[in-house]
C-alpha cells in the first residue's frame, strides 16, 4: 500500500523507514509520529468522497496526531442527516480495510454522537481528541465545541464513574511500573491514563498534565513506537525477548534500562492521575461544603493535619529549622491513616526537611516502623514520598534498588516494590513474633543486595545491618538483621531441597539459626517474602513442609534433642502386596523390594500427569515403601482408579505399564540450557546427596532414578524444587562415601538421561 506514502521519518538509527504492510512512514520519535498523521490524513482527503453536509473526523491517536507505525484508525464519519450516508461510509470503509489497516468507525449525526458521549464516558473523552479531516469543517467544529463544553460542564459528576472503569482496567492489567512485561498502553500508569490526565486537564479540575507528565507521555510514545518497529505488527505488551532490540532503537543501554525509564514514567503518570482523582474529590467535597458551611480540618498526628481528605502540615511545623524526622513522621501518618500526603506538603518536605543525622534520633526509628507496619496504607504512601525523592534522604542506598528488575518469573514485582510488599506481608505476622520490629526491618532490607554480584544474601547480610546501625539499632539487633537477611532462604531451601527426617538436617539448621526467637522470625519472613514475590513462590504443601521443618528445628533448640522420624503408616507394612495408598497430596505403595521401584513408581505418576515433590523410600521387614508427596502437573487430578490399577502393575513387573513409561520418558526429554550435578558428602547422616540442576520436564525424575538405578546407586529419597521453567533436584545415595570414579559414572548416567 505505498500510495498511502507521502512522507518518511526516520527510524531508531537515523535511516529512512516504511512500514511494509501499510506503506506508512516508520520510524521513532514525534517527528515519526506526525509524518505518519500527515501521510494518513492526505490520503483519507484523497478518497473522501466529498459532499456537502458530510465530515471525516479522526479521533484516538490520529485525533491526537500521535500515530503509532502499526496502531488503528478511529474515524467518525459525520452527517447533517443527509441521504445516501450509508453507501458513502461502506465507499470510504472498504478502500480503508483493503489497504491493510485496522479501523474502529462510526457514522452519526452531532446529535447522536453526543447522545452517545452523554451516556458513555469512554466515548466522552474520545470525542475530546475530535479533529478534523477532510469534508465540511464546520461540521466537525461545532462536534468538538460542543462536545468540550459538554465534559466541562459535567466532568465532575462522570468522573468517578471513569475512576471505577480505571479501577478495573488496573486490576486486569496491573501496573506497568513493576511488571517485568507490562502493558504500555493499559497498565496502571500507562498511555491510557495519560488520556484520562488530558481530559481531566481539559476540565479544568487540576494541572494535572504537569512538565514531567508530558516527558513521560513522550518517552512511551517513543517505547512503544520502537515496540511497533521491533515486532512488525501491533503490540502494546513490552515482552523479555522484544527488550534489548527496542532499547536498540531507542537508544538504551540494555533492556533492563529501558525497564526502569518505563517503570519510572509509569510512576510519574499513575501519581498524577492519582493526585488529579484526589483534586477532583476536593472539588466535589468543596461544594458540598460550600452548602453546609463547615469545614473539613483536624489533627492526626504530631505536626500532621488532614485537610479535605489530604494530609497537610500543622502550622507549627513549618519553621526556619524544621524538624530532621518530620518527612518519615507524615509519611507514617499517611500510611496509618490512609489518607494522601498533599502535593504542596511533599514539595515543602523535598525541598526544605533536613536530613538525618547518623544515627537517626528514637523518633524516626519509631515512625519507620510505623510506616512500615501500617498495612495497606504502606505502599501508597510509600510511593508518594518516593515520587518526591523523600526515600533517597533516608535510605541512600534505594537509589540502586529503585525499579530494578528480578527476571526470576516468579516474581511479580521489581526489587524496590517487592521489598515494600514483603514488609507490608510481614505486617500481618507482627503479633506471631516477639520482636514485630525487626520482623518489619528484616524483610524490608532481605533482598537489599540483589543487583550487586555474588550471592544477594551473602552480599546482603553487612549492608543490611548497616542500615540497621544507621538508623540506630543496638548493635546485637542490627547483627540480628543482617543474619535475618543471610538466611531468609535458609527454610524453605531446606524444607524443599532436604530430608526432614534426617537428624543431621534439623542439626544444621539449628546451628545456624542459633534460638527460637530468630527461628520464628525467620519462619514469619518466608510467608511474608513468599506473598510478596507471587503465586508461584507459595503453596499449601510448601508451606507444610516449612512449617515441620521448623517445628522439629525448634524441639532441637528448646531440648537439645532432634525428633525422631515419623513411623511409617501401618497399613504399608501389614497385608498382602502390593498394597496402593492414595491422598489428597500423597501417594504410598507398599511392595515386594526389588531394584527400580522408585523409578517406576515416578514414571507411573508421570504417566498420570502427576509432580513428584518429595519421594522417600524404605525397607521394613523385606518390604519396599515409598512415600511421594504429588500435585497435578496441569491442576487436573488424575483418575484414581486407573492410576491405583497402574501403579499395582507396575510395581508387580508388568512390563506394558514399564514399555509406555520408557515411551513417554523418551518423547518428554527437556531442551535448554546444559544440565548441572552438585555433590553434598556431609549434608545427611547416612547418605551422599547428588543434586541435579536442569531444565524441567515431564518424567523427568522417572529417567533420572532410572539411570541411577542402572548405575547401581540405590536411592532413599528425592526432594524435587520447581523454579520457573528449572527444577532442583535432590537425591540421597545410601552410603556415606562414594569414591570419585563411582561418582563419574553416576553422574555421567544421570547428566545422559537428562
Amino acid at each position: 500500500m505505498t500510495s498511502l506514502t507521502t512522507a518518511t521519518a526516520p527510524g531508531g538509527d537515523g535511516v529512512p523507514v516504511v512500514n511494509e504492510v501499510t506503506g506508512l512512514p516508520g520510524g521513532v520519535g514525534a517527528a515519526a509520529r506526525a509524518a505518519r498523521a500527515d501521510a494518513l490524513d492526505a490520503w483519507l482527503h484523497r478518497i473522501f468522497p466529498a459532499r456537502p453536509g458530510v465530515a471525516l473526523v479522526a479521533v484516538g491517536g490520529l485525533g491526537r496526531r500521535q500515530c503509532a507505525p502499526y496502531g488503528d484508525l478511529d474515524l467518525v464519519l459525520l452527517h447533517a442527516g443527509v441521504p445516501g450516508v450509508d453507501e458513502l461510509a461502506a465507499a470510504l470503509w472498504y478502500p480503508i480495510w483493503d489497504a491493510g489497516l485496522r479501523l474502529d468507525h462510526s457514522v452519526r449525526t452531532v446529535a447522536e454522537a453526543l447522545s452517545v458521549a452523554q451516556d458513555d464516558v469512554k466515548v466522552a473523552l474520545g470525542l475530546l481528541d475530535a479533529r478534523h479531516v477532510a469534508g465540511d469543517p464546520a461540521l466537525t467544529e461545532q462536534l468538538a465545541r460542543t462536545a468540550t463544553d459538554h465534559w466541562r460542564r459535567t466532568a465532575i459528576r462522570q468522573l468517578p464513574g471513569l475512576r471505577e472503569i480505571t479501577a478495573a482496567r488496573w486490576e486486569a492489567h496491573g501496573e506497568l511500573a513493576f511488571l517485568l512485561e507490562g502493558d504500555l498502553k493499559e497498565a496502571a500508569g500507562g498511555l491510557r491514563d495519560v488520556g484520562i490526565l488530558r481530559a481531566i486537564a481539559t476540565a479544568g479540575v487540576t494541572d494535572a498534565l504537569r512538565p514531567a507528565v508530558h516527558a513521560a507521555h513522550r518517552r512511551l510514545l517513543d517505547t512503544r513506537d520502537a515496540l511497533h518497529q521491533q515486532v512488525g505488527r501491533r503490540v502494546d505488551r513490552l515482552v523479555a525477548q522484544e527488550r534489548d532490540g527496542v532499547a536498540k532503537l531507542l537508544g538504551v543501554d540494555g533492556g533492563d534500562a529501558l525497564l526502569r525509564l518505563t517503570a519510572g514514567d509509569a510512576r510519574t503518570v499513575r501519581h498524577a492521575l492519582d493526585d488529579a482523582w484526589r483534586a477532583a474529590d476536593r472539588l466535589r467535597s468543596g461544594r458540598q461544603r460550600a452548602a453546609s458551611g463547615r469545614p473539613v480540618r483536624r489533627p492526626v498526628a504530631r505536626d500532621v493535619v488532614e485537610q479535605d481528605g489530604e494530609l497537610v502540615l500543622a502550622r507549627t511545623a513549618i519553621g526556619a529549622r524544621p524538624d530532621p524526622c518530620l518527612s518519615l513522621r507524615v509519611a507514617a501518618a499517611a500510611a496509618s491513616t490512609r489518607l494522601p500526603i498533599a502535593r504542596a506538603t511533599c514539595e515543602w518536605l523535598a525541598a526544605y526537611c533536613p536530613p538525618l543525622p547518623a544515627p537517626w534520633p528514637p523518633a524516626a526509628r519509631a515512625a519507620l516502623i510505623t510506616l512500615l507496619g501500617a498495612g495497606p496504607g504502606l505502599v501508597p504512601a510509600w510511593e508518594t514520598c518516593d515520587r518526591y525523592g523523600l526515600i533517597d534522604g533516608w535510605l541512600p542506598e534505594w537509589t540502586r534498588m529503585r525499579s530494578l528488575p528480578q527476571h526470576n518469573p516468579v516474581h511479580r514485582f521489581t526489587l524496590d516494590r517487592h521489598l515494600v510488599q514483603t514488609a507490608y506481608e510481614a505486617s500481618r505476622h507482627t503479633r506471631d513474633v516477639e520482636r514485630p520490629d525487626l520482623l518489619l526491618l528484616g524483610a524490608f532490607l532481605h533482598d537489599i543486595g540483589k543487583g550487586l554480584p555474588g550471592d544477594h544474601s551473602t552480599v546482603g547480610a553487612p549492608l543490611a545491618e548497616a542500615v540497621a546501625t544507621r538508623i540506630g539499632l543496638p548493635p546485637a539487633e542490627a547483627a540480628l538483621i543482617g543474619t535475618l537477611v543471610r538466611l531468609h532462604l535458609l527454610l524453605p531451601e531446606v524444607a524443599t531441597r532436604r530430608d526432614l527426617s534426617d537428624p543431621k538436617t534439623i542439626a544444621g539448621v539449628a546451628g545456624l539459626v542459633g534460638d527460637a526467637g530468630t527461628l520464628e522470625l525467620l519462619h514469619a519472613l518466608v510467608r511474608a517474602d513468599a506473598a510478596a514475590t507471587g503465586p508461584a513462590a507459595w503453596s499449601g504443601w510448601k508451606g507444610r513442609l516449612i512449617a515441620d521443618l521448623v517445628a522439629r528445628v525448634r524441639t532441637t533448640l528448646d531440648t537439645g534433642e532432634v525428633p525422631a522420624p515419623p513411623a511409617p503408616d501401618p497399613a504399608l507394612v501389614a497385608g498382602p502386596l502390593p498394597v496402593v495408598h492414595l491422598g489428597e497430596d500423597r501417594v504410598s505403595v507398599a511392595a515386594a523390594d526389588r531394584r527400580g521401584l522408585l523409578a517406576t513408581v515416578a514414571g507411573c505418576l508421570a504417566l498420570h500427569r502427576l509432580e513428584v515433590i518429595s519421594a522417600d523410600a524404605a525397607t521394613v521387614d523385606g518390604r519396599a515403601l515409598v512415600e511421594c508427596r504429588v500435585q497435578p502437573r496441569y491442576g487436573l487430578a488424575p483418575d484414581p482408579i486407573a492410576l491405583s490399577a497402574d501403579l499395582r502393575r507396575a510395581v508387580a513387573g508388568d512390563v506394558s505399564v514399564t514399555q509406555r513409561l520408557r515411551g513417554r520418558a523418551l518423547a518428554a526429554r527437556s531442551r535448554g540450557a546444559a544440565p548441572r550435578v552438585v555433590w553434598h558428602r556431609e549434608a545427611a547422616t547416612d547418605a551422599v546427596l547428588l543434586e541435579l540442576r536442569a531444565a524441567d520436564a515431564a518424567g523427568l525424575l522417572y529417567r533420572v532414578t532410572c539411570a541411577l538405578d542402572e548405575a547401581g546407586a540405590q536411592v532413599r529419597a528425592a526432594r524435587i524444587a520447581t523454579l520457573g521453567g528449572d527444577v532442583v533436584d535432590t537425591f540421597y545415595l545410601v552410603g556415606t562415601d562414594l569414591p570419585d570414579e563411582r561418582r563419574a559414572v553416576v553422574e555421567a548416567a544421570v547428566l545422559a538421561a537428562v
